[in-house]
């Protein structure tokens, strides 16, 4: 491989999605004058995929698609509706389904990530059970969201309790199904997970914690009729959705030899990694399908899956492409949000890694008020409000300060 720094003349992105837009439009406003081509598994420009799961199921009118607009003077080639199957950093192509093969002088990997399926040694799953990662997911599980039917959720994450609490507001009896003792207990901690527990639970969502899907019933036809749950019960359903987080999109990966075990591993310029730890020229990530080390993990690799992360890492992906001799590390603070009930969840940094919650305040009665500030070792390392959304700017710089520094949890 070639190991020239001279910024590149073409370059392919290969996602459509947020990542890949922001790196493309990053690209030009930074200067950059060459051949673009954009790589899109789905057949449509650019959408927002956080409303899926919140306005595009609880619309009263025909789902709206949710497209991201397209900044002026992008000047990109799209192949869209083309999924990419192979890369070869060797001889820097791309090939995509069909057989086009695309050389580059730079690629960009920004293909997302994909949900977690029913495990394939069981049976094949009936019709009525969903997954909802992409826009004809949504409108296919949207149709289905009629009031008075009966829908199981399986997983209480983010988007298990959006789409629950979607569903709830639709006029469905929902049933939320969750491994865990609590929703988002991996991810927040048992206060928050409770706290959210109590918001379903006063929706009128049926919740059951410490429970797991042994299987599905079905007709004669293949059409589901209810889930088997762990405890052997059966409950009657007409619809369920599988909301078991998701997994990075590297299948098309497989043959080129980088580093992949739970994501692209790339390194602090978001150059993507051989299993050696060797930067492999002209390969860049971005988006969910990265892993990457971070200060607050103590420059652990971590995978963010939000939105923020997406925006921030194409912009520093298309700071280390255009400038390869002065690439900068990547180190913003992980963020997101979400709507459940009518309040607002915002997070900010790594509450999942913590080893301790402090709660500033707790109030479920009357209007909902929750701040939670996690530690490591006593060091902050991320907070989380609901309906305090104000109080995020504080631990937000306080983080920020952290991250910009030699991290407080490196051994």
């Amino acid at each position: 491989m070639s190991t020239s720094l001279t910024p590149p003349r073409s370059i392919v992105i290969v996602g459509a999605s947020l990542a890949g837009l922001r790196t493309a439009e990053a690209l030009r406003t930074s200067g950059f004058a060459g051949s673009l081509t954009i790589v899109g598994d789905e057949p449509y420009l650019p959408y927002d995929r956080p409303p899926l799961s919140k306005d595009v199921l609880t619309a009263q009118d025909p789902a709206q698609f949710t497209a991201l607009p397209l900044p002026d003077g992008l000047d990109a080639r799209w192949q869209l509706g083309r999924p990419a199957v192979r890369l070869d950093p060797r001889a820097r192509t791309v090939t995509l389904a069909d057989g086009t093969r695309l050389p580059y002088d730079a690629v960009v990997i920004a293909t997302g990530s994909t949900a977690r399926t029913w495990p394939a040694r069981r049976p094949p799953l009936p019709r009525g059970v969903f997954t909802l990662r992409g826009w004809q997911d949504a409108v296919a599980l949207r149709a289905e969201l009629v009031p008075g039917r009966k829908l199981a959720v399986i997983g209480a994450g983010f988007l298990g309790g959006e789409v629950a609490a979607a569903a709830r507001a639709r006029g469905l009896d929902v049933t939320l199904i969750e491994s865990a003792a609590q929703p988002l207990e991996r991810a927040v901690g048992t206060v928050a997970g409770g706290f959210v527990a109590t918001m379903h639970r006063e929706a009128g969502i049926d919740l059951r914690t410490h429970t797991t899907v042994s299987g599905f019933l079905a007709t004669d036809d293949g059409r589901i009729t209810g889930v088997r749950l762990s405890d052997h019960s059966e409950l009657p359903v007409d619809a369920a959705v599988l909301a078991l987080g998701a997994v990075p999109a590297t299948g098309w990966l497989a043959d080129s030899g980088l580093a992949l075990e739970g994501g692209v591993h790339c390194d602090a310029y978001l150059r993507a990694l051989l299993p050696d730890g060797t930067a492999v020229p002209g390969v860049v990530g971005a988006g969910d399908v990265t892993r990457v080390p971070h200060p607050l993990a103590g420059g652990a690799p971590v995978t963010l899956g939000h939105w923020t992360n997406a925006v921030e890492q194409a912009a520093s992906a298309a700071h280390t492409l255009l400038h390869p001799d002065e690439p900068e590390p990547f180190s913003g603070i992980p963020s997101f949000w979400s709507d459940l009930h009518g309040a607002r969840i915002r997070s900010v940094g790594l509450p999942g890694l913590a080893d301790e919650a402090r709660i500033a305040e707790h109030e479920l009665v009357g209007e909902r008020r929750l701040e939670v500030s996690y530690h490591k070792e006593g060091h902050l390392i991320g907070a989380l409000t609901i309906g305090r959304t104000r109080r995020l700017a504080a631990y937000q710089r306080e983080l920020q300060a952290l991250g910009g520094a030699a991290s407080p949890l490196a051994s």
